[in-house]
């Protein structure tokens, strides 16, 4: 390593992060902790000029958007080749952390705000990140397009939305036999019921609910795996709008 990315390193406090990683079983080589810490710099730079994110202290961002985004280890193997779609990826999450730690993955981060998608093309490119893409554009578009429709392993999503209306978004990309995993955040109880129909309705079905509190915090999260079992009807996802408006009930 370097004098200069020493000295770096050495002005943020690790200690939760390798804490973290300890606690989710993730190891983390040198290289892999030098492409957090460069992110997390590209991420705070970009953020002076456009609204990427309001979480910005080191510490903050490593245990709500880092630990976070590698918390998926407690749902699915990610020691796997498969392809993933991360739809409504933001600022990538949790996206560019997975990729970072498993790099076999073959990841797509998908967002409707071309702006944040020319960072994200930064950032791969920065990073040196290779078999990842950032794409531009609307689920309710892509998810037509024989290039993305039915063609994922696993589509993931950070997005803040009704399960009912984001397995709208989500379940289209997945291919049968793999899986949508929303991450969620408080009580889920009520959404999760309501949302039954509409995942029924798109093909799919709710296999898991893994609820855990984030490491090194009180925040309490969950997962709900939702396995696609068979085609998403032609007619779904709906018109742009539709979904959120008017969730399948």
């Amino acid at each position: 390593m370097e004098v200069n990315e020493k000295i770096q390193l050495e002005s943020y406090e690790w200690d939760k992060f390798y804490a973290g990683l300890r606690s989710l079983g993730i190891e983390c080589s040198q290289e892999k902790i030098n492409q957090f810490l460069k992110f997390y710099q590209m991420l705070i730079e970009k953020n002076k000029v456009m609204n990427l994110t309001a979480i910005t202290e080191f510490e903050d961002v490593v245990e709500k958007h880092f630990l976070d985004s590698l918390s998926l280890v407690k749902c699915i193997n990610l020691n796997q080749n498969l392809r993933v779609l991360d739809l409504g990826t933001g600022a990538g999450f949790p996206g560019i952390p997975l990729k970072i730690v498993f790099p076999q993955l073959e990841i797509v981060l998908m967002d409707s705000l071309n702006k944040r998608v020319l960072f994200l093309k930064e950032v791969i490119e920065e990073l040196n990140l290779s078999d990842i893409l950032a794409v531009h554009g609307r689920a309710e578009e892509m998810a037509g397009k024989k290039e993305y429709r039915e063609q994922f392993d696993l589509c993931i999503s950070r997005a803040v939305a009704n399960l009912s209306s984001l397995s709208e978004y989500c379940i289209p990309f997945v291919k049968i036999g793999g899986n949508f995993i929303s991450y969620k955040s408080g009580e889920i109880e009520e959404e999760t019921a309501q949302a039954k129909k509409a995942i029924s309705v798109l093909g799919g079905s709710i296999t898991k609910v893994e609820k855990f509190i984030l490491t090194g915090t009180e925040v309490s999260r969950s997962f709900i795996q939702i396995e696609k079992k068979k085609k998403t009807p032609k007619s779904y996802p709906r018109k742009a709008g539709t979904p959120s408006k008017n969730p399948i009930h």
